[in-house]
């Protein structure tokens, strides 16, 4: 947990300054893996620290990660009212578009003003020409996108972001060249391969190469399936073969004893009947009045 969520849970006592602190980090460790996992941690420091900014913002985040888009509104303005930040409004206008309503997404976007941190500014442009598009505003969401930053030569770090949308509203729009063109600038700058751009570009200039991958590929993950199973099924055959083995060696175990139990019981006849207790070959030769060459 960074120092600015440390100081921000010191109005709690110690103990539940630290409880919180441990499933709010919990949260952080698995809001990309797991979110619905991630916000049960979250929900649980939210319900014993809801005064606390950083609970509510943390609680927010994961909320949106984990498609609670309600929630994460929500949270996230409690987290504002808190703490006066508008580093979330792209998120929050987000969220509105999520629910369906792309209009109050484009009021959070006239709201937010022009002292924005610049990634903030950015995003808020990406959510804001996707709900320009959910109106049937196409051309208003490729024209509100462009601006200085939009230049393939810049690496900012929401560059691959920005291109990619601009791309994606180009695409939408019908201007097919430009968005190829756009989406391949995008993959350049993609330096953590967020975006699936590349394949998008692809997908614009030889749809019927797309199509051949996506069936040899479909057609891999399926043979992959099926040797993951021929696999499982050879390791639950020799579990059973295995426990097939131990039933037997168990079977064969209590056989032993009951012989040898017969075998004592004889004997002890034997003794009782004043006869000198021999192996039990003795005894079988006796019974059948063969002579016994041991007398």
């Amino acid at each position: 947990m960074d120092i600015e969520a440390r100081a921000g849970l010191r109005s709690l006592p110690k103990t539940l300054a630290e409880l919180v602190g441990s499933h709010i980090v919990a949260a952080g460790m698995l809001v990309d893996e797991n979110p619905e996992e991630a916000l049960k941690h979250a929900r649980w420091a939210r319900a014993r620290a809801s005064r606390v900014a950083v609970v509510r913002e943390a609680t927010g985040l994961v909320a949106y990660h984990a498609g609670e888009w309600a929630e994460a509104i929500n949270e996230l303005r409690a987290a504002r009212r808190m703490s006066g930040g508008n580093e979330h409004l792209a998120i929050l206008a987000d969220c509105e578009r999520a629910l369906g309503r792309p209009e109050r997404a484009l009021d959070i976007a006239r709201e937010a003003g022009s002292d924005l941190p610049k990634e903030t500014a950015v995003e808020l442009r990406i959510v804001v020409a996707g709900a320009r598009r959910d109106l049937g505003e196409v051309e208003a969401s490729v024209v509100g996108l462009q601006g200085p930053d939009l230049d393939p030569k810049r690496r900012d770090p929401w560059s691959a972001r920005l291109f990619y949308a601009y791309a994606d509203n180009l695409a939408a729009a019908g201007r097919t060249d430009e968005a190829i063109q756009w989406f391949l600038n995008a993959a350049q700058a993609d330096d953590d391969e967020e975006t699936d751009a590349a394949y998008r570009a692809v997908e614009l200039s030889d749809p019927d190469a797309v199509l051949v991958h996506d069936d040899a590929a479909e057609d891999a993950e399926n043979a992959e399936d099926e040797a993951d199973t021929a696999d499982e099924d050879d390791a639950e055959d020799a579990e059973d073969a295995a426990d097939a083995a131990d039933i037997d060696a168990a079977n064969e175990a209590d056989a032993d004893d009951v012989d040898t139990d017969e075998d004592a019981a004889a004997a002890d006849a034997d003794e009782e009947a004043g006869e000198p207790v021999t192996a039990s070959a003795d005894a079988s030769a006796e019974e059948s009045g063969e002579p016994n060459a041991g007398r």
